[in-house]
């Protein structure tokens, strides 16, 4: 069954070293600390590469983060996968469900999410599928 989850979030994001590898690309690394309020009541801890070109509103990232809390009351984990630009300002958003990533009454799980920032403020749409409880 087609469910919708929306609420708000507040996330920290912290810098981190890149790979020697890595070092010399003009990435950038952060790390992801989130709390999600609303019909998702979750923590989720994950890493972000991004990067931000020259002309203003365009850049670029990829995440991964794992979801722990409950979903419309049901508890489990899983991974959202990420992979989002911005051009001139104009966003183009990919953020998923991993397939087989949902975990206990999360089984099954799969979707895709929306973030919206208004005024520094975080929130989200979470369109999903979950098979009904056994």
């Amino acid at each position: 069954m087609h469910h919708t989850a929306t609420g708000s979030f507040d996330v920290a994001l912290n810098p981190e070293a890149l790979s020697g590898v890595a070092k010399q690309s003009g990435l950038g690394r952060l790390s992801l600390d989130k709390k999600f309020q609303g019909d998702l009541e979750a923590t989720s801890l994950g890493e972000m590469l991004s990067y931000r070109s020259s002309v203003q509103g365009s850049a670029g990232y990829v995440a991964m983060e794992t979801v722990q809390g409950t979903l419309h009351g049901r508890r489990g984990s899983f991974v959202l996968q990420h992979s989002s630009t911005m051009n001139r300002g104009a966003p183009v958003q990919s953020i998923t469900v991993v397939p087989d990533s949902g975990t206990d009454a999360l089984s099954g799980l799969a979707g895709s999410m929306v973030i919206t920032i208004v005024d520094g403020q975080h929130s989200y749409t979470f369109e999903y599928v979950l098979p009904d409880p056994a």
